[in-house]
């Protein structure tokens, strides 16, 4: 006998505690196998793929592409057992049983490569459902997304899930089992509702003047943020649905779940409520864009990186004509042995290595709960690097212990790893020093704010030819504009600028460097 599995959206670390479903990896139907990689989610930090940790028949899932789950709600439900797993292909070696599941639960955090991404359709579904029937519910009462309960010619339940779409309905005296559904499979929509209510829809069936659907079963305890379907009262709503928790009935607070089946995350929905005035608006045509996701994250970061660290900013202007001298040797040499080009951005973080090595004060962070500062041992390398996501900073691991020309590899594969969006977390996470090369938008200084909970940030402007006195006579160079952004509870100024002034000299004479080697 097949036994339902529900696997739900895992903690994917880092504080991270939503995800945004990408892109489904497989179908209702299809065998999976343990550890197989079934959805695509895109967190505040990067595209991931989550493995299931059962293996068995698909068969429900939650949530539409494009919508947003927290973790702890259900992806998908596995039918597990002998009957579902008839005509399921072996996990692999090292490969748990259907029932027992891996505990491996996100690509990148510990579960190696699935064995397969072909998807499999189960012939013998159908075989496998006729002799076991499987009622797929979710832990917490809510049917799947995309299985809305149909419609009863006898009554019960309806295809409706939101309790507005049921009491517009209620209002306008219809029974719900009359109208004609036009959501993802047959969902009932408000707009629904309302053209079936004037008369340019025709009724597939018996109205009622008190609407008896909208008081009947609720589907399948189909419930959204702790509301039921029917509108009775459920976790912190009261019965007469008035004021709960600073909700009332006249403004709803839709928590994940769907309006006229259009993902609601967070969405207010206004019944029966007044205009807002034009002020509290805004201006007429303006877009709101939520803060969620990636940008989300990033915002919450930077925020609280200004509310703790109190940061200060010193420049200085460099000569760099050396420096790129000295690069353009490299990569000839580098050219005649087939070695890859060495980047400008290599140069820099290896300098920045060589200067933390001197003031290792600087590769700390603050910890406020112990009022302590913790000088960390080795140099994890954040750098800044602008994809179509956004601004992402990936880490290179061990930075003091590479050369050159090995910081320049990992730097242009972490580069590609970004723009093709297929960065783990743990790629993008637990850095202790952030390199910001501003000048590749072609600007000359900033003040970067620093990259909680580190404890500074070195920034590098563009590198443009400026009138400059060189050996006492003014020559047309190559100038650099270098920043340096410090938390002042690590270190005095006097530390910050002993920093900024030898990376500024390795620009300047590159065989300083070799001091450091």
């Amino acid at each position: 006998m097949a036994a339902v599995k529900e696997f739900t959206l895992p903690d994917l670390g880092e504080g991270l505690t939503e995800a945004e479903i990408v892109r489904w990896l497989v179908r209702v139907g299809d065998v999976v196998a343990v550890d197989q990689p079934v959805v695509e989610v895109e967190t505040a930090k990067a595209v991931v793929e989550v493995p299931c940790p059962y293996g068995g028949v698909v068969t429900a899932r939650f949530g539409a592409e494009g919508e947003t789950l927290a973790v702890g709600r259900p992806l998908v439900t596995v039918a597990v057992g002998q009957d579902a797993g008839a005509g399921q292909e072996p996990a692999g070696d090292g490969g748990g049983s259907a029932q027992e599941g891996s505990g491996n639960v996100l690509v990148g955090y510990g579960t190696g490569p699935a064995t397969t991404r072909r998807r499999n359709r189960v012939r013998a579904v159908s075989a496998v459902v006729a002799r076991e029937p499987v009622t797929v519910t979710a832990a917490d009462g809510r049917s799947p997304q995309g299985v809305p309960a149909a419609a009863h010619p006898d009554g019960g339940p309806v295809a409706v899930i939101s309790p507005l779409v049921r009491r517009l309905a209620r209002e306008r005296g219809l029974d719900l089992r009359s109208v004609r559904g036009t959501g993802p499979d047959g969902l009932i929509l408000r707009a629904d509702v309302e053209r079936t209510a004037d008369g340019s829809v025709t009724a597939g069936g018996p109205v009622t003047a008190d609407g008896p659907a909208a008081d009947g079963p609720v589907a399948d305890g189909l419930r959204a943020g702790g509301l039921t379907a029917d509108g009775l009262a459920a976790d912190r709503f009261t019965a007469d649905g008035l004021t709960a928790d600073g909700f009332t009935a006249d403004r709803l607070t839709a928590d994940r779940f769907t309006a006229d089946g259009l993902a609601a995350d967070r969405l207010q929905e206004t019944v029966s409520a007044p205009a807002a005035p034009a002020s509290a608006l805004g201006r007429e045509g303006a877009e709101r864009v939520p803060l969620r996701g990636m940008r989300g994250a990033v915002a919450e970061k930077l925020s609280r990186s200004r509310r703790e660290i109190p940061d200060a900013t010193c420049w200085v202007d460099a000569d760099a004509t050396e420096l790129l001298a000295a690069r353009a040797a490299m990569n000839a040499a580098g050219q005649a042995a087939g070695a890859g080009r060495i980047s400008v951005l290599a140069f820099f973080a290896r300098i920045t290595t060589a200067a933390l090595a001197r003031h290792p004060e600087l590769n700390a962070t603050v910890d406020t709960g112990r009022n302590e500062i913790i000088r960390l041992p080795a140099v994890h390398l954040g750098f800044a690097a602008q994809t179509e996501r956004g601004l992402v900073v990936p880490v290179v691991r061990d930075a003091q212990s590479r050369t050159t020309a090995g910081l320049s590899a990992e730097i242009r594969r972490l580069t590609d790893a970004a723009r093709a969006g297929s960065l783990t977390p743990g790629e993008l996470t637990g850095g202790t020093f952030t390199l910001n090369n501003y000048g590749v938008f072609g600007v000359d200084g900033s003040t970067p704010i620093i990259n909680h909970p580190e404890a500074a940030m070195l920034g590098v402007g563009r590198i443009v030819a400026k009138p400059w006195v060189h050996q006492g006579e003014l020559a047309v160079r190559q100038v650099v504009q270098l920043s340096f952004t410090f938390d002042h509870r690590v270190c005095d100024g006097g530390t910050a600028g002993g920093f900024l002034r030898f990376v500024a000299d390795c620009v300047e004479n590159p065989a300083v460097l070799l001091s450091a080697v």
